[in-house]
Formats: structure tokens, C-alpha cells, sequence
């Protein structure tokens, strides 16, 4: 079903709570003993040359190189970045907004070798886009064009002024989007924002079949909240962003001066044809990898998923079932990846 007839995130959430909804995800997990709060951690994306990406990221959009891990008996390594440069090894599973970027040894090398952005209909569409926040959006979109970065969309382009999109080197979309000083922020029920907080790694956005059956289970299998949702009648679809709790900031912070947010944008109809589905990002050919979920007790949340759900979950593996121990990752409705790890680390 689509939610186009909703207008409120209480007439959702309402409608995902009604027992005469029938979802697939039917049933709530209760995370309100967690030590702590979980986090949205990391999003992974696969990459075919580290000198190229790693230098996009750190000297041209800001990231900081918070840690590499590199494990050749599997031929591939691992950067761990954030645009937070007080982070430290000890801190990359402990927070959001983390960036890991994958690179399986040899493909440099491979002439013929293309990432799959998804945003590619020959190569199969599933992922959508990274997002990065920014007080000055202006301001920004110069720096970057005169360090020669390739636009596929700059402000002056298109409806939407308020918004661009860049390319990485391996042609992954990154929406930029700004959260200072917005006109519109009484009528978006927002704070205004009058001092630059820094850049944001704001949200990571996947396109989904079916958003009740998608919604279902970030909420209820993985006690996510939705924050928001906004329909887009000319273009024919609606976007949802959900996240966990903010802990970081003592003040409450608007949805786009965030970290650790996930969009699901739903193009309507989908929903209604059988044969439909989005590439994941982990068949061929490969790109976007998962979303990463921490728990201070990721083995016992695996536990408690397994004992509600049993059969109904997809599991890719199973909590230390895999090669590399102390992690599982889980599928959702689409056939996305999200691995499931503790926040003290692998």
C-alpha cells in the first residue's frame, strides 16, 4: 500500500500500530533497555581506487581518515572517516555519521572494472545518494567548483534551489543541502540555525519497494523513529527519514543539521507490480555494500530479532556465524544489507 493519503507522522505510525494493518514486520522490539542508545553508524560503499577516493573525501569534502583496517587474508581493506576530527580509533563504532569505504584489492587495476552508483537503470537501481549538511550552501558549492569538482546538479539547476548534487570518483551521488538560515523554517516547525555547526554527514537515502512493509521493518525490527516524511505529487514520490534518538548535542538539533539518518524514497507504484525489485548494492554489479546499526549489546539484539521474527528475517550471516566474528548482518525488506555490531567494535 502506499501512504500517500497520510500527511502526519502520528497518521503513520497510527496506521503501522492498527492491528487491522497488515504488515510483515508486525511486531515491536523493545530497545528501551539498552544501555545506551543505538547508533545509525556507518554507511559502506564500495570503491575502486583508494588514492583517488580517499583524497576526495579527506582534502575536498572535509572528511578526516579516523582509521584503516586492512585484512589482505580476504584481499580487501577498510577506511573508516567522519567529518568529526576529534573522533579516534576507539570511537568509530561508537557514534554516527561515519563513512566506510571498501576497496577489494586489484580493482584499480581493472580497466573494465565500474562501480555501480545506483542511479544507473543498465546496472540496476537501488541506492540512491550520501548527504552532507552545510550552514553556507553557497558559499560551498564555489569551494568546490573551484577545486574542480564535477556537478550533477548546482543550484542554479532545476526546481529544487536549495539543493546540489556532486560526483565522487566513482560517479556516487552526494546531495548537499543546507541547514542554515532556512526561509521556511517556521513552516518546517524548526529552529533556526544562525551559526554554523560544521559540515554534516547528514543521511544516507535507498529507494524502496514498498514503504509500509520497509517502515515496518526499521521501526519495529530495528527500533528506529520516523522523523519525517514529505510527499512530491509532481515527481510521483514521497521521501522518509528516520534516525535514533539525538545524543550528542544537548540541544535538539533539526533533521538536516543531523547525523545518522536514514531516507527511504518510495517512487510510487512500485509497490503494485510483483516483479519489481531494487539492486542491493551486493550482486553484480557490486557498489553501495550495507548501513551499519550498534548496539551496546549486539549479540543479545541478534538474539531477541531471532526469537521474534525466527524465518521471517534474512540473515547474511548470523551473529558469528561468518568468517570475521563479533557481527551478523541482517536483510531488509528490499534485500539491503545492515550489519549489526557492538559499539566497543569488531
Amino acid at each position: 500500500m502506499s501512504l500517500t493519503g497520510f500527511s502526519t507522522v502520528p497518521e503513520v505510525l497510527s496506521y503501522l500500530n492498527d492491528s487491522s494493518t497488515k504488515l510483515y514486520f508486525d511486531k515491536k522490539i523493545d530497545y528501551s533497555k539498552e544501555q545506551n542508545t543505538p547508533y545509525l553508524n556507518h554507511t559502506c560503499l564500495r570503491i575502486k581506487n583508494p588514492i583517488k577516493s580517499i583524497p576526495f573525501y579527506t582534502e575536498i569534502l572535509g572528511f578526516h581518515l579516523i582509521e584503516t583496517k586492512k585484512f589482505p587474508q580476504w584481499k580487501f581493506d577498510l577506511y573508516f572517516l567522519s567529518l568529526n576530527k576529534d573522533l579516534t580509533a576507539d570511537d568509530v563504532f561508537n557514534t554516527d555519521g561515519i563513512l566506510e569505504l571498501t576497496h577489494n584489492y586489484g580493482t584499480e587495476d581493472d580497466e573494465s572494472y565500474e562501480i555501480n552508483n545506483g542511479n544507473d537503470e543498465s546496472k540496476g537501481r537501488g541506492f540512491g545518494h550520501i548527504c552532507l549538511t552545510t550552514f553556507d550552501i553557497e558559499a560551498l558549492e564555489a569551494k568546490l567548483i573551484s577545486q574542480g569538482v564535477e556537478f550533477k546538479k548546482k543550484l542554479t539547476d532545476g526546481r529544487q534551489k536549495d539543493i546540489c548534487f556532486i560526483y565522487d570518483p566513482d560517479r556516487y551521488w552526494i546531495e548537499l543541502v543546507c541547514y542554515g538560515n532556512r526561509p521556511n523554517y517556521e513552516s518546517e516547525n524548526e529552529p533556526l540555525i544562525t551559526k554554523s555547526i560544521g559540515n554534516q554527514f547528514n543521511h544516507t537515502m535507498i529507494r524502496v519497494k514498498n514503504p509500509v512493509k520497509s517502515l515496518s521493518f526499521y521501526i519495529n525490527v530495528l527500533g528506529m523513529s520516523l522523523l519525517e516524511f514529505k510527499h512530491h505529487p509532481n515527481a510521483n514520490f514521497t521521501v522518509y527519514f528516520l534516525a535514533y534518538p539525538q545524543v550528542k548535542n544537548s540541544e535538539k538539533l533539526p533533521r538536516r543539521a543531523r547525523e545518522g539518518i536514514l531516507e527511504l524514497t518510495h517512487n510510487w507504484g512500485t509497490e503494485n507490480d510483483a516483479d519489481f525489485a531494487y539492486h542491493n548494492g551486493n550482486t553484480e554489479p557490486q557498489g553501495y555494500g550495507h548501513t551499519c546499526v550498534t548496539f551496546s549489546d549486539a549479540a543479545k539484539v541478534c538474539a531477541q530479532i531471532e526469537d521474534v521474527y525466527g524465518d521471517k528475517i534474512n540473515w547474511a550471516p548470523k551473529w558469528n556465524k561468518g568468517g570475521m566474528k563479533n557481527i551478523a548482518f541482517i536483510q531488509d525488506a528490499d534485500g539491503y544489507k545492515v550489519e549489526i555490531v557492538n559499539k566497543k567494535g569488531v
